[in-house]
């Protein structure tokens, strides 16, 4: 049996579909409920995401997603319903953007991995643009911080209280002090604002080479409560910091905040990538 044989790939192997040409693909309406989505309004948000991320591999998603209509029943008539043919790397960007936390978005990255986004976007990463580098390590961001909640919870860091404090000891390790609340107010941002939502391309990776460092010695020194927890946090962050100073870098705290946020630049370049679906469409 080999690796995507196994049956814990069988729910993804059943709902894949193979056109008369040969070529495989998954529909979007099928694969939604198996990621666990039970509501398509909240799996097309995803899909969007993962739209602008094969924008920025360089591909041109209107072959990874390709527009079809579904018709299902509705009461004594039909009707026609928004659906994709979701490629194999369609599919891999689409779990890329899920909880990596949960069991079956572990699953379907291994299962729809023949080729990373990470290696694609590599590839070409120095032509995007500031903002679209943004999005490519917010997304990184997003995930490592996960994983990182879940190291932290590992080691004790248990109430919304304690894991308050351990977010403010990793920023004030790198921020020289500075904690959460004192970055939100010196970058000017409203009440709602994520302070991450809020950084160029070089804080947030300065910020990513934190929260994967952290949640690296979490694991590797087994720490087994908050407190230490905590000092290990701001330790990276310190180290971190130190970094950027040996090599002559700008401080986080000193770098510009971007005009536009995270959740802007993303609607629009989904904006773009629909517009230029919608015309190639019509041609």
């Amino acid at each position: 049996m080999t690796k995507l044989e196994a049956p814990e790939y069988e729910q993804f192997e059943n709902i894949k579909r193979t056109r008369d040409d040969g070529s495989e693909h998954w529909s979007a309406r099928e694969l939604a409920p198996v990621l666990g989505y039970t509501e398509w309004r909240n799996f097309s948000k995803v899909i969007d995401k993962a739209m602008i991320a094969c924008s920025n591999s360089g591909r041109n998603t209107i072959y990874d997603f390709v527009d079809v209509d579904k018709i299902v029943s509705a009461g004594a008539t039909t009707k026609s319903i928004e659906d994709y043919e979701l490629s194999r790397y369609a599919c891999y960007l689409i779990v890329q953007n899920g909880d990596p936390r949960k069991e079956v978005i572990a699953l379907g990255q291994t299962y729809f991995a023949i080729q990373t986004y990470r290696q694609e976007v590599a590839d070409r990463f120095n032509q995007l643009s500031e903002d679209r580098r943004r999005l490519v390590i917010r997304g990184e961001v997003k995930q490592w911080n996960l994983l990182l909640a879940e190291a932290a919870r590992d080691a004790g860091v248990i109430t919304g209280k304690e894991f308050a404090h351990f977010q403010d000891c990793g920023y004030m390790g790198l921020y020289g002090g500075l904690t959460m609340k004192d970055i939100h107010k010196k970058k000017g941002l409203g009440v709602r604002d994520k302070i991450l939502d809020f950084m160029g391309g070089t804080e947030l990776g300065a910020n990513l080479f934190r929260i994967t460092q952290t949640e690296e010695r979490l694991k590797h020194d087994a720490v087994d409560n908050a407190a230490d927890a905590n000092v290990v946090h701001h330790e990276v962050g310190c180290k971190v910091r130190n970094a950027i100073k040996d090599i002559g870098g700008t401080m986080p705290e000193d770098l510009p905040t971007p005009d536009k946020s995270i959740a802007q630049v993303e609607k629009e370049q989904i904006a773009e990538i629909k517009q230029k679906r919608r015309f190639m469409l019509d041609e």
